[in-house]
């Protein structure tokens, strides 16, 4: 099968890590597919892209975050594309710091597991059926490693949300060791930015977009996690260590 005909969903898609990647599957040729409940965030997303691609991209307006909205979202999906092969979920977000727990309250705590469990759950629960049984798809999860330490004081939620993606994560490798599909795990130990916005030790995410477009469209490895720390990991780690 040949990258013109794949079709990605990319769950996230239109964020910062999301767009990157998004960008570089779209430059290898394949078709992809984004789902986001901003429409605004899908136009810059468009406008993003380069230009000579974007007939290959689908943009639609969709709720992932809830099991309505999901399964709604599945018809519009493949009303619009047809099939899908490869699913990559870079869903939540990269910061927050609220402050200490004791500051808090529980719809505090609710709302950060939700944006980074629950989305991650009910986007897995309603389209990894798609790609389950065939040897020829892909489904990737990008993670952060916010889950594995406190990043400084404040961010403790953060920490609490990113834990239970990472073992809900865990649970999949464990839980599915025969699945067909390639289940794989991208997690991020660093910063990620656009090129205007770069710190000393950040990965730019159109260079990880293009290591992850590049593990998606090899298809050789599954239930396997790459720890990217660093920028340089990106090339040993995804690329050499995937080849």
């Amino acid at each position: 099968m040949s990258n013109s005909d794949r079709v990605v969903l990319a769950l996230g898609g239109a964020g910062t890590v999301g767009s990157g990647i998004v960008k570089a599957l779209l430059d290898k040729g394949f078709k992809v597919a984004v789902i986001s409940r901003d429409s605004s965030r899908l136009e810059r997303l468009r406008s993003f892209v380069s230009p000579n691609t974007k007939d290959n991209l689908t943009t639609i307006v969709g709720n992932v975050g809830s099991e309505e909205g999901a399964e709604q979202a599945k018809q519009d999906l493949l009303k619009a594309v047809g099939k899908v092969t490869d699913i990559f979920s870079s869903l939540g977000f990269s910061w927050w710091q609220g402050g200490p727990p004791h500051t808090q309250t529980l719809k505090d705590l609710h709302w950060v597991i939700e944006t980074l469990l629950f989305s991650t759950f009910v986007s897995w629960k309603a389209f990894f059926p798609l790609v389950r049984d065939d040897a020829n798809c892909t489904y990737t999860f990008i993670t952060g490693g916010a889950g594995e330490k406190l990043l400084m004081p404040g961010t403790g939620f953060l920490t609490v949300g990113a834990a239970s993606t990472l073992a809900f994560c865990q649970v999949l490798r464990e839980e599915y060791p025969e699945v067909p599909c390639k289940l794989n795990q991208v997690k991020i130990d660093t910063g990620v930015a656009t090129p205007d916005r770069m710190a000393p030790g950040y990965l730019n995410h159109l260079d990880l977009g293009e290591a992850v477009a590049t593990l998606v469209e090899r298809r050789n490895t599954s239930h396997t996690v790459f720890t990217i720390n660093c920028p340089a990991d990106l090339k040993t780690v995804l690329l050499e260590g995937n080849l």
